[in-house]
Formats: C-alpha cells, sequence, structure tokens
C-alpha cells in the first residue's frame, strides 16, 4: 500500500478521479491497491469468482499514459470496478456462478460492460452470484457462498451479493450487478451500499446472460449515490443490440442531484411498513422519513393495494422466462457437456442439465415450464402478466399524486447463512422489491441506519423514465443523515483508511 493510496477509503469516484487528474496517485497504484484488498478479503468473503490482475494493471497502466501525454481522458478513466459474473467481457471467464458454464469464455462484451470500458474503466474480477441470478442471498452459488464484510458468517443478500460485498469492503469504489427481482437492491440494503436499478430499458441487457428478460436490469454498487449516477449516465443509452431498449433521450441526473427534496411530495406506501418489517428496520425508516420532512419535503401515505400480490406474480413470470432462456444450455453449444460425446443424444441433454444446473434452478426451470404447458398457460402465466398489469398502474396511479416513492428496501438485516433453508421464507426476502421490477420503474437502496450493528437500506422508487429524480431524493438524504461514511471493519492485516 502506498502513501498516495492511503486514506482514501471513502472517497468518491469524483474524488478519486480529482486525485488521479493531479497525478496525486497514479491508476496503477489504485488498482495495485484495489487487488490487494480483494486477496485480503476473500478468505473471509468469497466475493470473486475470477480476478484478472494482469488485464487489470495494463488497462491502470493504459490510463495513465494518457494522462501523462494529456490526452483528454473521461471522468472514469482509471477507476475500479467489479463485474457481477453474468456479464461478459471478451476473453475473460463467465459463469453465471453455475457449474454448467465452469471454463467457459466469453466471446464478446457486454455493452454496459463496453461504454464503461470505452470510458477508461480498469475491471478487476468478476464478481460471485446466486446461479443464473436466481436467490436473495448468494448462496445458490455453484462455487459456494459469499459472506457479509459486516459480519462473514451472514449472507451480502443476492443474487448481486459478491458485487455489494467488495463494494461494502471498499475493495474497489463500484461494481456491476443485475436486478431481476431486487438483486441489486436488497444486497445494496444488507450490505450498507448504494444499489441503483434504472428503469427498465435505460441500459442494454446485450452481453448480461438472461435470467427473465422483461425483468432483467443492469445497474451499479457505489459508496455513494453520486457515484451511482456517474455510472449510470456513462451506460445508458439505446442499444441497436437490445430491441428492448429506450430510444427517449438519457437525463443528465448528475446536475440535479444537490436540488434537494423541498417541496416535493413523497408517498410512503402503506403496505410497505406493514407487520413482516424487523422493529429496527421500521425505526430506521421511519427516521429516515422524519428526516425527509426536516428538509421540506411532504410526507403522504398512499396504497398500493396489490403488493402482497407481487411475489405470487414473479414466481410465475420470472421461471416462466427462465424456463425459456435456459433451454439453451444443453451442453451442445455452451459450457461443459455430460456425459461422453458418444453417449445418445437425449442421455446427454439430460445428464448435462441434471449435473450441470443447481436444485434452485432447476425448481425455477420446473415451475415455469409447467405454468407455461398446455392447460395451464391461461391459469397462470397469463394471470400472472393482467396482474402485473394491474400493479403497474397503481403505481402510474400513485405518481399521479407524488413525485416518489420512500420504503423500506428489505424487511430485515443481514441473516446467517443457511438461516433460511426452505424456498418460501428465502423468496420473502424480495417482497419489497419484485413490484418495481414488475411495474419496469427505477429504484435505489441508500444506507439509513443499523440493526444489532448490521445495515438497514432505504427504497427510493420513482415513476417510468424519472431515474434523475430516483437519484435526487437518494442524494438529499445520503447528504443530510451521515451513514455513507459508515463501514465495515476491516480485517487486522490492514490499518484504518488503508482499503480503497
Amino acid at each position: 500500500m502506498t502513501a498516495a493510496v492511503a486514506g482514501t477509503g471513502n472517497w468518491s469516484i469524483t474524488r478519486l478521479a480529482q486525485a488521479l487528474e493531479k497525478k496525486e496517485l497514479s491508476s496503477e497504484e489504485l488498482t495495485g491497491a484495489a487487488l490487494d484488498s480483494i486477496d485480503t478479503w476473500e478468505p473471509a468473503l468469497h466475493a470473486y469468482l475470477s480476478q484478472m490482475r494482469e488485464h487489470a494493471l495494463d488497462s491502470a497502466r493504459a490510463s495513465d499514459r494518457a494522462r501523462l501525454a494529456d490526452e483528454k481522458v473521461s471522468l472514469l478513466s482509471g477507476i475500479p470496478i467489479a463485474l457481477k459474473d453474468v456479464l461478459c467481457l471478451e476473453n475473460q471467464p463467465v459463469t453465471a456462478g453455475s457449474r454448467l458454464l465452469e471454463g467457459f469464455t466469453s466471446p464478446y462484451t457486454a455493452t454496459a460492460v463496453a461504454r464503461l470500458k470505452a470510458a477508461g474503466m480498469v475491471f478487476v474480477g468478476k464478481t460471485n452470484c446466486d446461479e443464473f441470478a436466481m436467490g436473495s442471498s448468494t448462496e445458490n452459488s455453484g462455487y459456494g457462498p459469499t459472506g457479509n464484510p459486516w459480519d462473514p458468517a451472514c449472507s451480502p443478500g443476492g443474487s448481486s451479493g459478491g458485487s455489494a460485498a467488495t463494494v461494502a469492503a471498499r475493495s474497489v469504489p463500484c461494481s456491476l450487478g443485475t436486478d431481476t427481482g431486487g438483486s441489486i437492491r436488497q444486497p445494496a440494503s444488507l450490505c450498507g451500499v448504494v444499489g441503483f436499478k434504472p428503469t427498465y430499458g435505460r441500459v442494454s441487457r446485450y452481453g448480461l446472460i438472461a435470467f427473465a428478460s422483461s425483468l432483467d436490469q443492469i445497474g451499479p454498487f457505489t459508496r455513494r449515490v453520486e457515484d451511482a449516477a456517474l455510472l449510470y449516465r456513462e451506460m445508458a443509452g439505446a442499444d441497436p443490440m437490445d430491441s428492448t431498449t429506450l430510444s427517449d433521450p438519457v437525463e443528465d441526473p448528475v446536475p440535479q442531484l444537490s436540488a434537494g427534496v423541498a417541496g416535493l411530495r413523497l408517498g410512503v406506501p402503506r403496505e410497505y411498513m406493514g407487520s413482516a418489517l424487523s422493529p429496527g428496520v421500521r425505526a430506521a425508516v421511519e427516521a429516515a422519513i422524519a428526516l425527509y420532512q426536516e428538509q421540506g419535503a411532504i410526507i403522504e401515505e398512499v396504497s398500493l393495494p396489490s403488493t402482497d400480490l407481487g411475489l405470487s406474480t414473479y414466481y410465475v413470470i420470472a421461471p416462466a422466462e427462465c424456463s425459456s432462456n435456459l433451454a439453451r444450455f444443453d451442453g451442445v453449444r455452451y459450457g461443459n457437456r455430460l456425459p461422453s460425446e458418444l453417449a445418445p443424444l437425449t442421455e446427454m441433454y439430460l445428464e448435462t442439465r441434471r449435473k450441470g444446473f443447481g436444485p434452485e434452478v432447476k425448481r425455477r426451470i420446473m415451475l415455469g415450464t409447467y405454468v407455461l404447458s398446455h392447460g395451464y398457460y391461461d391459469a397462470y402465466y397469463r394471470k400472472a402478466q393482467q396482474v402485473r398489469s394491474l400493479i403497474a398502474n397503481e403505481f402510474s396511479t400513485v405518481f399521479s399524486k407524488v413525485d416518489a416513492l420512500i420504503a423500506p428496501t428489505s424487511p430485515s438485516v443481514a441473516f446467517p447463512l443457511g438461516a433460511k433453508s426452505d424456498a418460501l421464507s428465502m423468496y420473502m426476502c424480495d417482497v419489497l422489491t419484485v413490484p418495481v421490477n414488475l411495474a419496469g420503474l427505477p429504484g435505489i437502496s441508500i444506507p439509513c441506519g443499523f440493526e444489532d450493528g448490521l445495515p438497514v437500506g432505504l427504497q427510493v422508487i420513482g415513476p417510468r423514465l424519472a431515474d434523475a429524480m430516483v437519484l435526487r431524493v437518494a442524494h438529499a438524504y445520503e447528504e443530510a443523515s451521515g451513514w455513507k461514511d459508515e463501514a465495515p471493519k476491516l480485517p487486522h492485516t490492514l490499518t484504518t483508511g488503508e482499503a480503497l
């Protein structure tokens, strides 16, 4: 750890970029420190499935050379970042947390990743996740669970648990995850970091290993709301490789961040503040609501009556899409093939999928295949799509009265690994996040306190395409609350301030 890097533990991306621009530190030093910090945390956390040490250092040196030559570079150039292992980067491993893709190397780069690469960001590694992004604890990874930096015996949430954990540990200043039913916001809440899910279609899904294509969305984990806005601004926009991306102009959220919330109408959904909340979560969120009032926001209680239907609707639609998307993993085109090539074709299909997929993936494939089957399609899948429309319409009605919604992100703080052994209790972790995905809305989780030493997350939800408003409302709370500088205790081998 060089003297230049020491003490940058809670620096924002903007401050790191300023230091790089002034040549107070180099990207190579910053990246080396990130890689060293990852190595230090890995025995306790297992946040990474692969690291890219040489690739990262080469990219960092290229960024440094550009600055030394006084070339014009992006604000993000030279900043280390980690990628959830469902995002493709050319010539690098991508497994989606599955043994089925063990040893597979991506032949191309995801659009969102390519845009950050073009900005000069430095990719340090691929982070652990629930297999094919199916889970809420990162325990469904085919390569073992990830621990929470606040307590490694607890879950970091999921499915993007590794991405959340490495940012919480201050190993890297930012990472990318994906959110299908809360898989950015829920782990951000449990790890005490910022996690932003943009409006569906704002960030291209090209190069993302799909789980549920009408729900998946790529977004950032950061330490600051401003950092999330910077990454979103770089990634967002239409992409000819993804027909679901939106052609509407992308509103730059950064200039609006400091506008505050005075005069804004913020709704608190009655159904999100129910009895399922733990006492500490309720107290932290109520304190956050009071702080918004102190800043001049107008707080109104609102109702989203179909909230309790969100989870069951999601667990019809998402598995149905998963069943279709994962049909391509048959041992012929991607990943491992079992048994030998001389075996009958049907036996090869069955054995490859039987041994390659984990229990949760198999459960969702079977559920999805069932709800799409003849005689059940109308009763389940079509009905779920109708309820999805109902949920979206209820959000639209509420947003005709308020500018944004504030609510808990997760009903509880991080739970011990292995504590939720049945599927239903695990699915309930997403009860406050899945409605946002069903409606395609932007949402963010920001730290808002603690319960028993573990972080609590506050969720801000906005209307479709109001990503800038969501970030603005979140930034106002972050600046007023002071939670942004809270960090987990570092391993004994590091001293305060040495982690990035």
